[in-house]
């Protein structure tokens, strides 16, 4: 069939592209113009010119065809714009689970659409599988889980993909590990077998988010920094978009015991520090819920009394699942109860390393993806 390969000139999606042309299909090669000749930035990310290039001289070589998409506004107003609200309110955003939400696969689907391609397909490290077949008339239901690599899996910034966009979606690296994708690229002599491993947000590239927000954000009001345990004041700051929860370095404070950013107060503008143990937490509540399997399926194992005529704040089914807030980390099992305004409490059985407002929370059932959404307050 015809597939469209969101290829970034990493290795990842151009091992893709060479996989799904070896199998048979007819693939072309998109990359999406982000971000950096607006911002005039050097950094050489999966956004930047440089790895368009590096996309369209792999594309040639693998004898695909290549275009390139200019979405520059599109990506300002829906991913960098929402980033640096989000640090200045003191939450803690992630901008690649928006662009996947908002520019990638939306524009990939798009891109599909108007050149007659049954399938869009990327380099995650995930795999789609069909879970059900559709009754007469109706439409498969495809599932997502864990890539079999797991110091490389990322269904974790999947989750809030719509069901149109997975049973669209090839993931031919879901079943390889990194270590095979790199000498796939290197026997092919791909473009991209030299270039390093990116851990870093796109449009920040070598630099930290610190140094990037000063540059965009206005200088922000400072305000006090407070042991949590003492209630003293022990330093200040210039401003809370500077902060995220569990961040260590960078406080200016000097303490007897390492010190961790545990809470951001926007109103009064107060950073709240604390020693680890601090900053681990057991329960928080999560809202914007993209479930990727039908509510009727959830395995639930008890319900409040009325479920149908509670308050929007009164718990329904439960479900027990495991749940990671940040791409790297272990999901961990937790209890889910499912609210009557759509939103989802999570209580971890043991606390776990400072989950933030603002983050994405994915839930797990072994290796499948349930849902997820992102994290809107957290218990004290």
């Amino acid at each position: 069939m015809k597939v469209i390969v969101g290829m970034s000139g990493g290795i990842d999606s151009s091992v893709t592209a060479y996989l799904l042309k070896k199998q048979g299909h007819e693939v072309e090669g998109v990359s999406f113009i982000l971000y950096e000749a607006r911002m005039k930035n050097t950094f050489s990310g999966c956004c930047s010119m440089e790895s368009i290039r590096d996309a369209a001289e792999t594309a040639a070589q693998l004898g695909v065809e290549h275009t390139a998409v200019e979405l520059r506004d599109e990506f300002m107003t829906r991913v960098i714009e929402p980033f640096i609200d989000a640090y200045a309110r003191g939450i803690t955003p992630n901008p690649c689970i928006l662009c996947n939400k908002y520019i990638k696969f939306p524009y990939l689907v798009s891109v599909a659409d108007e050149k007659g391609a049954g399938c869009i397909a990327t380099g995650h490290y995930a795999i789609t599988e069909t879970c059900r077949k559709p009754a007469v008339g109706g439409e498969e239901r495809v599932c997502l889980k864990k890539g079999i690599d797991p110091k490389k899996d990322q269904s974790y910034v999947l989750y809030a993909l719509r069901p149109e966009e997975l049973r669209r979606l090839l993931l031919p690296l879901g079943g390889k590990r990194k270590d095979e994708v790199r000498e796939i690229a290197g026997e092919l002599k791909l473009p991209a077998a030299k270039r390093p491993e990116s851990q870093e947000i796109c449009f920040i590239g070598d630099k930290n988010y610190r140094t990037f927000m000063r540059t965009l954000v206005p200088e922000e009001r400072g305000g006090p920094i407070i042991d949590v345990e003492t209630k003293k004041v022990v330093g200040s700051h210039k401003g809370i978009h500077s902060y995220t929860i569990g961040q260590r370095k960078g406080l200016g404070i000097s303490s007897q015991e390492p010190l961790y950013v545990v809470g951001i107060d926007r109103a009064s503008h107060a950073l709240y520090v604390g020693p680890k143990h601090a900053a681990k937490m057991k329960e928080f509540m999560v809202d914007e819920i993209n479930w990727l399997i039908k509510s009727a399926e959830l395995p639930k194992y008890g319900s409040a009394a009325g479920a149908q005529s509670v308050e929007a704040t009164s718990p329904l089914p439960s479900i027990r699942a495991s749940v990671k807030v940040r791409s790297m980390m272990r999901d961990e099992p937790a209890t889910l109860s499912l609210m009557s305004d759509g939103r989802v409490r999570v209580v971890y059985d043991e606390p776990q390393w400072a989950p933030a407002p603002g983050q994405s929370a994915v839930f797990y059932q072994g290796d499948m993806v349930l849902g997820g959404g992102v994290i809107s307050e957290v218990a004290a």
